[in-house]
C-alpha cells in the first residue's frame, strides 16, 4: 500500500444526508443553540456537557421508559456519577418495539440449516419462555445462562430472562468444561440453555459428556433446557440430569402479549467475563440502561444501522460482539445470526448468506480478513452485494494490505472501519462514522 493524501474512500452527498449521523447533528444544534459543522464540533459538545449528549441520544433513538428529570448527577465526580438516576425501563422492551410480521432474525447452522423468524414470531417465542421462567420462579436479579450457539434461542431466552430482570450471561459450547466451569460456577445461574450439539466445519460435535459433566459440577442449575440443532433432543435430554427438551419447558403456556418490568437504569442486564489470562475468569456486570444507550449510539451514529436493515457480525455467545450485535434489534434492524466455521463450503458461506439475504452491515475480524486474501474467494466477482454498505473488523487492527484488498475485491463504495471494543464496556471504543 502506498502512502498517499487522498482518502481511500469517502461518502456521496445522498449517502450523508441521510445518515443518521447527519440528522442527530442538526438537531443537537438545535438544543446546543450553535452550530456543529463537522465531526470534531459535535464530539467536542458531547464531552462538553455528556448529560445533554446522552439525554439527546436518549430522545433521538427513541428509547421506551421513564427518563426521570436528571440526565446526570455529581457529574464531576467520576466516581460518584449517576446518568438518568430516576430513569426506568426494560431491555427487552426496547428491542421488541416491533411486533408484525416482517423479518427480525435470520440464522444459518452453516450449510446445515436456516431459521427465519419474523418479529411477532419472535415475540411469540419470548412470551412463552417468559412464561416458563417465571413459572419456574425467575425473579429480577436471578442468573440465567446460555451455553449456546448463536441461534435464536439464545437470542429469545436472553430476552425473556431480561423481561423479567434476570441477568443473562452466556458461553459458546466449543469451550471446554473447565472454562465454562470458571465462568458459571461463579454466578451460580438457575436455568441453563444448551444445545444438543452443534455443527463446525461440516461435523456434527457431540457435547453430551460434557454437559453430563457440568450438571454434576453446577448444583445451581434448577433445570438445564435443551435446545434441538443436531436432531438429538429428547435423548439428549434425557442423558442429562435435571434436563428437559425445550419443548417440554414450553408446553402449556401460550403464546401471549410480552410483559415488561421496567426497573432501575442501573440494574443488571449482562455478566460477561475477562478472558482468564490472569487466574480466572472475572465476572463484568453491565446495567441494561448504559448498555442500550450505548448501543443505540454505536450503531445509529457510528454503523448508520437503519429500520430494516440486515446487520451481521461473525461471532459466538462467548464474545462481547454477540451482545452488541443481539442490541440491532432496538433500531429495527433484522439480525443474521450465524453459527459454524467461516470457511465451511470451500469459503463460500458467508457470502452465498450475504448475498442472499442482502447484508447491509457485515461484521468480522481482522484476521478472517487476512485469510480470505489467501484464498481464491474474490467476494465482488462472485456475488451481488449491492445493498452492503458497511464493514467492520475487529479483534486486532486491520493492515493497510487488507484495506486495499476489501476495497479491490469486495466493494468499492464501502464504509469499511477498523473498530476496537472490550469485554470491559461491553461496547466499542473506537468505531467508523459515516
Amino acid at each position: 500500500m502506498q502512502a498517499r493524501n487522498t482518502p481511500i474512500w469517502s461518502p456521496s452527498a445522498e449517502r450523508l444526508a441521510g445518515c443518521h449521523l447527519t440528522a442527530f447533528a442538526r438537531l443537537a444544534e438545535t438544543v446546543c443553540g450553535k452550530e456543529l459543522p463537522d465531526y470534531h464540533r459535535l464530539w467536542r459538545a458531547s464531552v462538553e456537557d455528556p448529560g445533554r449528549f446522552w439525554s439527546l441520544v436518549w430522545d433521538y433513538c427513541g428509547v421506551i421508559g421513564d427518563k426521570g428529570g436528571v440526565a446526570l448527577e455529581n457529574g464531576d465526580d467520576m466516581l460518584a456519577a449517576r446518568f438518568f438516576p430516576e430513569a426506568r425501563l426494560n431491555f427487552a422492551e426496547n428491542l421488541l418495539r416491533r411486533d408484525d410480521d416482517s423479518l427480525a432474525v435470520v440464522f444459518r447452522g452453516e450449510d446445515k440449516i436456516e431459521q427465519k423468524l419474523s418479529w411477532h414470531e419472535l415475540n411469540q417465542l419470548v412470551s412463552r419462555l417468559q412464561q416458563a421462567m417465571r413459572a419456574a420462579g425467575i425473579q429480577p436479579g436471578d442468573r440465567v445462562a446460555g451455553f449456546m450457539p448463536n441461534m435464536p434461542a439464545a437470542l429469545a431466552a436472553m430476552l425473556a430472562a431480561s423481561s423479567l430482570g434476570a441477568v443473562w450471561t452466556s458461553g459458546s459450547p466449543d469451550f471446554g468444561t473447565d472454562g465454562a466451569l470458571d465462568r458459571f460456577g461463579q454466578t451460580e445461574p438457575r436455568i441453563l440453555f444448551c444445545p444438543d450439539g452443534y455443527w463446525y466445519n461440516g461435523k456434527a460435535v457431540d457435547i453430551r459428556a460434557k454437559m453430563i459433566h457440568l450438571a454434576e459440577k453446577l448444583p445451581s442449575v434448577e433445570r438445564f433446557v435443551v435446545v434441538p440443532y443436531l436432531g438429538d433432543g429428547a435423548d439428549f435430554a434425557a442423558a442429562v440430569p435435571r434436563a428437559q427438551t425445550l419443548d417440554a419447558f414450553l408446553a402449556g403456556f401460550d403464546a401471549r402479549p410480552v410483559e415488561y418490568l421496567r426497573l432501575p437504569f442501573n440494574h443488571p442486564l449482562y455478566i460477561l467475563y475477562s478472558s482468564g489470562t490472569t487466574g480466572k475468569p472475572k465476572c463484568i456486570v453491565h446495567g441494561a440502561g448504559g448498555t442500550l444507550l450505548q448501543h443505540l449510539k454505536e450503531h445509529q451514529l457510528h454503523a448508520d444501522v437503519h429500520a430494516g436493515d440486515h446487520l451481521f457480525y461473525f461471532t459466538t455467545c462467548g464474545w462481547m460482539m454477540w451482545n452488541w450485535l443481539v442490541s440491532g434489534l432496538a433500531s429495527g434492524a433484522a439480525l443474521m445470526l450465524y453459527d459454524g466455521s467461516p470457511f465451511a463450503d470451500e469459503g463460500r458461506v458467508l457470502w452465498d448468506y450475504a448475498a442472499e439475504h442482502g447484508f447491509t452491515h457485515f461484521g468480522t475480524s481482522a484476521k478472517y480478513i487476512d485469510s480470505l486474501r489467501k484464498t481464491p474467494i474474490v467476494p465482488a466477482r462472485d456475488w451481488q452485494l449491492a445493498k452492503l454498505r458497511s464493514l467492520f473488523s475487529t479483534g486486532s487492527p486491520l493492515v493497510a494490505e487488507s484495506y486495499d484488498w476489501v476495497y479491490e475485491n469486495i466493494k468499492a463504495d464501502l464504509n469499511l472501519a477498523s473498530i476496537s471494543g472490550g469485554t470491559d464496556i461491553v461496547s466499542c471504543f473506537a468505531l467508523g462514522a459515516p
